[in-house]
This record gives structure tokens, sequence and C-alpha cells, in this order.
């Protein structure tokens, strides 16, 4: 690979990197470095939406679900970590959160107890999406369901998981969720400091994500998952067992989604069921299209760009936000399938590159999306 065709890869990702790490802290105040890390978290969500939508050709309109598991696993070690008996002497069951003791419960449920260890916890953190992923995914995917039915499937069990939480008060805080989420292995998380640190530690997962995704996409495994977006059966012809190999994409993106919640949880204080509903998981579908696809920088940018216009917006017109969404996703999907991230690829990386180096540029060879994507 030559010096050209390096930095023309490379470059998205060196740029990205010093805008978060470098130009956002110095220009933000620490409210709206705030702001930036609880949206990064959703760049986590649509990570995995690039991996499973633009490179495999799997529509999910419920990555909201692991989301929401992912931020409730945290979720759960926090608010045991605020509830020590000490803490609590005033309820009639001490020992216990505050809500449980609203709901009456006199001990607590048998499947928050490993949560007392943090380690078990980040390994939940990935490992509960990621197993409620592998049973959808397997049952789906080995009886060959795909496309629309597997999109509206996932919508539906996001609504069903979504009003079970709610229907659990007494164990997951009901439609209030879990909250008053103070301080992580002694460390208070509700200070400035403690916000900028936890900015930083999300803008490095994220990062080190990027790398991972691009690793894969550009392994012989990204060539099989675009060959099954492309040509399924063709792939499933030629020996190999599609449905493993979506199985494992969808369960790596819903992995992504569960840490995205936990760094959400860590950087806002609470984790409730409005954040991981039907309307959360097709925003996440909006930030993915938006950005592109078919760039990991790109979904991420996306995922920025929207929920700043969101929260800008949406003071302003409040009515008419959600129909501005939805029009942008059509218009976008219509008229930009690759999104913001095939404009930058088709026209400014190869100008940035001949300026840097001289001479003309191709762009990315990055495979362009089919109609029936």
């Amino acid at each position: 690979m030559n010096i050209r065709s390096l930095a023309s890869n490379w470059l998205g990702f060196a740029l990205l990197t010093i805008l978060l790490v470098v130009v956002f802290p110095a220009l933000l105040d620490d409210f709206r470095l705030n702001l930036v890390g609880k949206y990064l978290s959703f760049g986590f969500v649509v990570l995995g939406l690039v991996l499973c939508w633009g490179y495999t050709g799997i529509l999910s309109l419920g990555q909201g679900i692991f989301f929401g598991l992912g931020g409730y696993c945290i979720a759960m070690f926090l608010k045991l970590e605020a509830s020590t008996p000490e803490a609590t002497k005033i309820q009639s069951t001490p020992g216990i959160p505050d809500f449980m003791d609203w709901n009456q419960l006199t001990e607590l449920p048998f499947f928050w107890q490993p949560f007392h260890s943090f380690g078990f916890t980040v390994f939940a953190i990935m490992a509960v999406p990621a197993a409620i992923a592998f049973i959808l995914a397997y049952a789906m995917f080995k009886r060959r369901v795909g496309g629309v039915y597997f999109a509206i499937i996932t919508q539906a069990v996001t609504a069903v998981l979504t009003i079970l939480i709610i229907g659990q008060q007494g164990y997951t805080g009901g439609i209030n969720g879990i909250t008053d989420l103070r301080t992580l292995l002694g460390w208070d998380i509700r200070t400035d400091g403690a916000h900028n640190i936890l900015y930083f530690v999300c803008v490095a997962l994220l990062l080190v994500c990027i790398l991972i995704g691009r690793f894969i996409l550009k392994s012989k495994l990204g060539r099989i998952l675009v060959a099954i977006r492309d040509k399924e059966e063709r792939v499933r012809f030629s020996g190999y067992d599609v449905a493993n190999f979506k199985t494992f994409v969808f369960c790596a993106a819903a992995a992504l989604a569960g840490i995205g919640g936990a760094m959400f949880t860590l950087q806002v204080g609470f984790m409730s069921p409005t954040i991981i509903g039907i309307v959360p998981s097709i925003e996440m579908v909006i930030f993915c299209a938006l950005g592109g696809r078919l760039s990991l920088i790109g979904a991420l940018l996306g995922a920025l760009i929207v929920n700043a216009a969101k929260t800008t917006f949406s003071e302003m017109f409040p009515e008419l936000w959600l129909f501005a969404m939805g029009g942008l996703f059509i218009g976008v999907t219509l008229f930009f399938p690759k999104g913001l991230a095939g404009l930058v690829d088709d026209y400014v990386r190869p100008w940035l590159v001949k300026v840097l180096f001289g001479g003309g540029a191709k762009p990315t060879d990055r495979p362009a999306p089919t109609p029936a994507e």
C-alpha cells in the first residue's frame, strides 16, 4: 500500500481523533462536553448497525433494547453500591434499592445478586445483550427469516421487553427506571471532573471499537459479510453457513450497543425504559443512515449531528421534530443512499488527498448499497 492510499484510509480516523480528543474539550464547557459524551454513547450502537445493516444487510429496529440492557446492567451495580444498609436505614427493609422498598419487596431478587461484583457487571454489559441477540438471531436466521420480516420482529421484541421492564416496577424501577446513581467504586460520578473523565473514556472505547470494526471489515470475514448482503444464496451454495455469520455479526452489534448503554448511564446518572423503546431504536437507525451505513466514522458523526440537532430544534419546535426526523430518514435514503460519508468519499477526500500529495485520487472502494437493502 503506497503512502497516498494509506493516508486516504486513515485520514478520516485521524481527523475524528483530533476532533474528539482536542477540539471539543478545548472549545466546549463542561456541560456541553457532557452532552457530547452522551451523544457519543449512541455511537457504539451505530457502529454495530454499520456492521449488521450496512455490510450484512440485516436491518434491526430493536438496537435500543440492547442499548438499554447494557445500561441497566451498570445501573444495577451502581444502585446496589448506593443502597448500603447505612444509606438506606430509614427504609422498611434496609440494604435494597429504594424502589424495591416502595413496592414492598423484603429481599434483593436473585438476579440482582451477581451485580454486587464489578467484574461480573463489566462482563454482563456485553454478554447479556449478546445472549438475547443470539437467541433471537439463531431462531430467525436458522429459519431463513430476514429482510423486512426480521426488522418487524426486532421491533416487536423491543416493544415486548420495554413493556416487561415497565410492568415489573418492583424489580426494574418501572417507568422511572433506575435513578439516583452516585458513585462507581466509591468515585463520585456526578461531578464535572468525573464527567470529563468519562467523556475521554467513552472516546477511547469508541476509537478502539472503530479499529476493531475496521479490522473485521478489511478481513476475509468482512468480504463474506458483503457477499451475504449482495448474493446470500450464492454464498450459501458455496458451502458457508450464512446463519452463523449473520448470528455472529448481530451479536457483535448487540454487544457494542450494550457498551454504549453503559457509557450513557454513567454519564447521565440514570437508565429508564423511555430511552430504549421503539422510537429511540428507530432514531438510532436514522443516525446511521444520515451519517452513512457503509462508514464507521460517518455513522458516528451522524449520531453526533442528529442528536445535536435534536437537542437544539426540539426545544424550538417540539411538535414538528418527529416529522422532521421521519422526513430526514426518507430523504437521505432516497437521495443519498451512502449518507454524508458517501459525499465525503466522493468529493472531499479525493480533493484533500490531491492537495496533500498531488495528483488524482479515486474515491474509496466501499461497496455500494443495492436497491434490495
